[in-house]
C-alpha cells in the first residue's frame, strides 16, 4: 500500500509499505476511504516534538472494515466507520467512567492513539471499543468530511464544551482559529450558547466561524483581545471559554476573558504553556480539559451529522489526493490552509 512516512523536520514523503495485519485478535483493519493532517501533526512536521525517522503518521481517517480479530464481537467486515484518534477498550473502569483517553488496557499494551492513518489501510486496535459505525453503510460523497471531522477535530472541540460546561444562553468566547476552534464555536452552538464571540484574524476562518454560529469576531490577541471580549460583556468576561491553541498567550488571554466563576475548557496541546493561577485563584475560574475521550462524542455526531444539523467537515478547505498530501504539511504550517482532507 501507499503510506506517508516522517522522515526529518519538513520532510514527509509518500511510500511504498506492507498492508497492516491483525497483530492482536482484538485488532480491525480497516480500508482508509479519507484521512487528513491535523494541527497537532505541525508540531513534529516542524521539529517542535520528537519523532522517530520513518514512521508511519496521521491519526484521522474514516473507512470500511475489510479483516477484524477473532475476538472482535460488534465490528462486522463491511462496516463503514469513523475511527477515532485515540484507542480505547470501552469495558475497563475509566472507560466505563467515560475516561476513555486514558484506557488502562490500551496503556497496559502500550497503544494511545491510532497510527499511520494517513494510507490506504489503517490497523485499528481495540476495534469493539473504538470504532463507531455509520449506520447506514457508506455515504454520499458529500458527507465524508462531515464525518472525517469526528474522528479528531470536531469531538476535541466539543470535549472544550463539554468541559468548560457550555449552557443554553451562555456567552462563549473561544481562543483559537484552527480547525479545532472552529469546531468549538460549532459545538458552543449545539450546546445552546446564545452567544459566541470568535477570537480570529483571518478572513477565511473568520467566515467559517460565523457560519458555525460565532456573533462576534475579535481579530486582536493578547491584552488587547482581552479588553476587547470585556467591553462586549459589559466588563464582565464571558461565561464559558474555549482554549484551543496551548500556547501561554492563548491561556493567559482565555484566563482574562473568562468571568469570575467561570470555567476554561482547554484542549489545546501545552507547549510551554503555563495558567495564570493568581487570577484563577482570586476569581474562582475553573481549568477543565486535556485530551478528548473522542469516542464518547463521536455516536452522537454521527448522528447530527446524518441528520443535516452539523457541517463539520466545512473546516476543511483544500483536497488533495493520498500522493498529494505530503504538500497538505506545507500549506497548513505556511497558514495558506486551514485543514486539508485527502482521498486514497
Amino acid at each position: 500500500m501507499r503510506a506517508l512516512r516522517f522522515n526529518a523536520p519538513f520532510d514527509v514523503t509518500v511510500e511504498e509499505a506492507s498492508d497492516p495485519s491483525l497483530v492482536d485478535s482484538r485488532d480491525a483493519i480497516v480500508r482508509v476511504a479519507a484521512t487528513c493532517v491535523c494541527g497537532s501533526d505541525l508540531w513534529y512536521f516542524r521539529g517542535d516534538n520528537p519523532r522517530d525517522a520513518g514512521s508511519a503518521i496521521g491519526h484521522e481517517c474514516i473507512g470500511e472494515v475489510v479483516d477484524v480479530g477473532v475476538d472482535v464481537r460488534n465490528i462486522r467486515v463491511g462496516d463503514f466507520v469513523v475511527v477515532p484518534f485515540l484507542a480505547s477498550c470501552g469495558q475497563c473502569r475509566l472507560c466505563r467512567d467515560g475516561q476513555l483517553q486514558s484506557c488502562s488496557v490500551a496503556a497496559e499494551a502500550g497503544v494511545f492513539s491510532t497510527q499511520g492513518a494517513q494510507a490506504e489501510y489503517v490497523r485499528a486496535p481495540f476495534a469493539d471499543g473504538s470504532l463507531v459505525v455509520v449506520p447506514g453503510g457508506r455515504p454520499a460523497d458529500a458527507v465524508l468530511p462531515h464525518l472525517l471531522a469526528l474522528s479528531d477535530v470536531m469531538a476535541t472541540g466539543y470535549h472544550a464544551a463539554v468541559a468548560a460546561d457550555v449552557q443554553p444562553g451562555h456567552t462563549v468566547a473561544v481562543v483559537g482559529d484552527g480547525a479545532v476552534g472552529l469546531s468549538a464555536v460549532l459545538a458552543a452552538r449545539m450546546r445552546g450558547a446564545e452567544r459566541i464571540i470568535a477570537l480570529s484574524r483571518h478572513a477565511d476562518r473568520q467566515a467559517i466561524a460565523t457560519s458555525f454560529g460565532a456573533t462576534d469576531i475579535v481579530p486582536a490577541r493578547g491584552e488587547e483581545a482581552v479588553a476587547e471580549v470585556r467591553e462586549l460583556t459589559q466588563g464582565m468576561g464571558a461565561d464559558a471559554v474555549l482554549e484551543c491553541v496551548g500556547t501561554e498567550e492563548s491561556m493567559t488571554t482565555a484566563v482574562g476573558i473568562a468571568r469570575p466563576g467561570a470555567t476554561v475548557g482547554f484542549v489545546g496541546l501545552p507547549h510551554g504553556s503555563g495558567a495564570p493561577l493568581g487570577r484563577m485563584f482570586r476569581h474562582n475560574i475553573g481549568l477543565v480539559g486535556g485530551v478528548a475521550p473522542s469516542r464518547l462524542y463521536t455516536p452522537a455526531l454521527i448522528d447530527a451529522v446524518l441528520a443535516g444539523e452539523i457541517t463539520p467537515g466545512d473546516v476543511f478547505d483544500r483536497r488533495m489526493t493520498l500522493e498529494e498530501l505530503p504538500a497538505a504539511y506545507v500549506e497548513m504550517n505556511e497558514r495558506r490552509a486551514i485543514k486539508v482532507w485527502a482521498t486514497p
